[in-house]
């Protein structure tokens, strides 16, 4: 019925506009003609009509004798004395005197807009498409007298030759609108069978069902539509498969990854989100919107309005977390929104923060002792009666400076091979039990000195472990030596070890001055000291435990603070007995 339908208002519509065409083709052709004509007569090329008529108005009987030359001129002006006329009108009033149709000069109406301009002493051939009529007025002037000549068409020849035309397009409009419904009808018979074979084809694809194949029953546009369809279903099917397969990738991309997704819709809602985004937040957003999120971050509508570029960098704290925002706009249109990507900086904020504190302390403890040396020196090369006794007193203090100067300065370099990796190691087996003792012994006699009482506790059975023995007792050294100078006169320290599996370890308590709960997480950072004051008393670097960790984690293991009941402090050391290759 469509192609039936279209045929129809094909065939009609084109008629219309043949017919309206050929109509408007005619008047115009003849509203031409007539002024063309006109013009020719009374224009530049033939100004001896005009002068003519002119020099009639100078006689005694002008109107008659103008009539009589337009009467001789009747052929030329196309006067037929039954559609076209011509008048001669007074100049001044506009009022008929004579001409060829005296009844219809008496009807005639004198307020045309050429008429105006003829008794304006302008020539009036203005066109008027819509008017029933043609006309032109030429003012005629002579000896003081002044007529208007006055010629006028009643179109009735354009009107009877139109309806003609219309008549004869109504005509063939008809057998047209005959024979384009039988031929539609025919070709629409002809295409439905296989347009309804598409369509079951096109529902059971829409249902899932890939599997049937449409017969192709012609080698015309039909055949070759229905051949693509067969393809297109081959195609789809596959490209749904890959489709999937990508969709069931991003799930587990956007469940497992470590950064958080959070995406929003054009109205602020919660389309998505994973479990890192969850776990970032804080928090469970499921049902919340962006405004209840992101508000404070960036406005959404102004999130959406963003053109060039079309996304936005943010941070935001949450709780101990510092997290950086990427928003962006994954789409332009009424189905798009705010895509946001979670990233936890919260390490890396920390890191700087330590590594601005470890620049400044290594400058203070760099600044501290050359400040002594230099008060010293100045304080020797000023005072000229000084006592040799006081002299080698202040030596001394430069001499202890320079040395801690140079102890930081070597404990520095260690650290720097350790994190370049250039740090040297001569991996080798020995006994665990016997460094533990040769560390407990070298600790003695500082140990009694302070009254402490040191105890080494049952060593054997420790299996013999792969690593660098001078540097694992260089940790052991510094670990003991520390419960040795921070646990006040008459301590109590034990050392204990065992193993474990594939792993040995040794445990260092005290009953000493102890960590509080804020310092335990920092107290293996570099030139971090519980007690600033108390450490420089003993000389301390606050590096100690940095390249103690350093050293433990070149061989695998961890050093760390352990539970402790009471006063003091516990540090466990856990090294494996193989080293990985």
């Amino acid at each position: 019925m469509k192609l039936v339908l279209i045929m129809l208002l094909m065939i009609t519509s084109l008629m219309a506009v043949v017919g309206a065409f050929l109509t408007t083709s005619v008047s115009n052709f003849y509203i031409n003609s007539f002024y063309e004509q006109i013009t020719d007569v009374f224009g530049e090329d033939n100004a001896d009509f005009y002068l003519s008529l002119c020099s009639a108005a100078e006689q005694e009987n002008p109107a008659d004798t103008i009539q009589d030359i337009l009467a001789a001129n009747a052929g030329r002006l196309g006067i037929d004395y039954r559609t076209r006329n011509y008048y001669i009108l007074d100049g001044r009033t506009g009022a008929f005197l004579t001409g060829s149709d005296e009844p219809g000069g008496e009807e005639l109406s004198y307020d045309t807009p050429n008429l105006l301009c003829a008794l304006n002493g302008e020539v009036g051939d203005k066109s008027d498409a819509t008017a029933d009529y043609m006309d032109v007025a030429v003012p005629i002037a002579g000896g003081g007298n002044s007529f208007i000549v006055y010629i006028k068409d009643s179109r009735e020849t354009v009107s009877d030759l139109n309806s003609q035309l219309f008549l004869l397009i109504m005509q063939a409009l008809v057998i047209g609108l005959l024979i384009s419904l039988l031929l539609s009808f025919l070709l629409s018979k002809a295409m439905v069978s296989s347009i309804e074979k598409l369509t079951l084809g096109a529902e059971r694809v829409a249902d899932g069902d890939f599997s049937s194949k449409i017969d192709v029953e012609s080698t015309d546009e039909i055949g070759i539509l229905t051949n693509t369809f067969n393809e297109m279903a081959d195609v789809l099917q596959s490209t749904l498969a890959a489709v999937e397969n990508e969709r069931n990738k991003l799930d587990t991309l956007f469940l497992h990854m470590t950064d958080g997704v959070v995406a929003f819709d054009h109205a602020g809602t919660l389309i998505h989100c994973n479990p890192a985004a969850t776990e970032m937040l804080g928090r469970s957003i499921e049902g919340c919107t962006y405004d209840d999120l992101f508000a404070e971050v960036y406005p959404f509508q102004q999130m959406l309005s963003l053109q060039r570029p079309n996304f936005a960098e943010s941070q935001q704290t949450v709780g101990e977390r510092t997290l950086e925002l990427y928003l962006a706009r994954f789409s332009d249109d009424a189905d798009g929104g705010v895509l946001i990507v979670l990233h936890d900086v919260t390490e890396q904020h920390r890191n700087e923060e330590r590594r601005k504190e470890f620049v400044a302390n290594v400058s203070h403890e760099l600044r501290t002792p050359l400040t002594n040396v230099r008060s010293y020196a100045e304080t020797l090369r000023d005072s000229g009666d000084i006592s040799k006794e006081t002299a080698d007193g202040f030596l001394d203090i430069i001499i202890g400076e320079t040395d801690r100067m140079t102890h930081i300065v070597q404990d520095l370099l260690t650290l720097s091979r350790l994190d370049s990796g250039r740090g040297e190691f001569s991996m080798a087996r020995f006994p665990f039990a016997d460094a533990i003792e040769s560390v407990c012994r070298a600790n003695a006699l500082e140990a009694r000195r302070h009254s402490h009482q040191l105890v080494c506790g049952d060593l054997l059975d420790l299996p013999l472990i792969m690593g660098d023995r001078g540097r694992l007792e260089q940790v052991m050294m510094n670990v003991l030596g520390n419960a040795i100078k921070y646990t006040p006169d008459g301590g109590h320290i034990r050392v204990s070890a065992g193993s474990a599996d594939d792993h040995v370890w040794m445990e260092v308590s005290d009953d000493g001055i102890g960590i509080p709960p804020e310092d335990r997480d920092r107290i293996f950072d570099r030139f971090y000291r519980v007690d600033k004051a108390r450490s420089r008393e003993h000389g301390g670097t606050g590096l100690g435990l940095s390249i103690a960790r350093e050293i433990v984690a070149r061989h695998h293991g961890t050093i760390a603070l352990a539970d402790h009941e009471g006063p003091g402090t516990t540090v466990r050391l856990s090294l494996p007995v193989k080293q990985p290759e």
